[in-house]
């Protein structure tokens, strides 16, 4: 989708007609893939990443062969966290949205190697899916883990978490169901805070920022960076 075009940072010029971005859950980056993963694609990609079908409700009970909740993960990265929560909570399924290949490739090596039935993997935009296939009120949760923080100022509009996303995003929660964000980015969280308050659908399950839930994992990154003193924050938000 075109953007405005980049201007100097100190300038004041506008584009005569500005462009209207559709909103986006990822940004197109390259990677590199390890054979096991180019091996896990070929396998393991036809049973467990499934095709994006606009306009076609997806059935869970018929990708999963049972009615279990159902939890959305949106941008997954290399799958090492959904894998585990996963494992974790055997009674739930899941659904992860991530766009590169590299990463869907590394959580079909972990599934197979692991031998984890309760997750389906969309490679496609989160926002598409959550248009195009995931019924409303269906959603047990969602899962936006450590987006892109997007740290220059004239890119915060590109972050995620705003406030049209947020309204699209909580139609698909059940009432009572929960949305959990994470990051480590501390002017992102405050932004994340002040956009999910402001949701009249949502509430609040902590004052202010939330305790770490038992089922998100430490990434190796986040150990890393708790070491240095960087901080973290969850977020996590309930449905009315």
């Amino acid at each position: 989708m075109s953007d405005k075009p980049e201007l100097p940072q100190d300038s004041n010029v506008e584009p005569a007609v500005p462009v209207k971005r559709a909103i986006k859950s990822f940004v197109v980056r390259a990677g590199r893939m390890g054979t096991g993963q180019i091996k896990a694609l070929a396998e393991l990609g036809p049973r467990f990443v499934l095709p994006y079908q606009a306009g076609q409700r997806l059935d869970p009970q018929a990708v999963f062969g049972r009615q279990a909740p159902l939890v959305l993960e949106i941008g997954f990265g290399m799958g090492g966290a959904t894998a585990q929560i996963a494992q974790t909570l055997p009674d739930h399924d899941f659904i992860g949205c991530e766009v590169h290949e590299p990463g869907v490739g590394a959580l079909l090596k972990l599934i197979g190697e692991q031998d984890i039935p309760n997750i389906r993997i969309f490679q496609h935009d989160a926002v598409e899916v959550l248009e195009q296939m995931i019924a409303p009120d269906s959603l047990a949760g969602v899962h936006i883990f450590f987006p892109d923080p997007w740290h220059k100022k004239r890119h915060n509009k590109r972050r995620l978490i705003q406030p049209e996303f947020v309204a699209k995003l909580v139609k698909h929660i059940r009432p009572g169901g929960y949305l959990h964000c994470a990051t480590d980015w501390e002017p992102y969280a405050q932004q994340m805070l002040e956009v999910l308050s402001a949701e009249p659908s949502l509430v609040n399950s902590a004052q202010g920022y939330a305790e770490k839930p038992a089922y998100r994992p430490l990434t190796k990154f986040e150990n890393r960076g708790l070491k240095l003193g960087h901080g973290v924050w969850d977020l996590v938000f309930k449905r009315r």
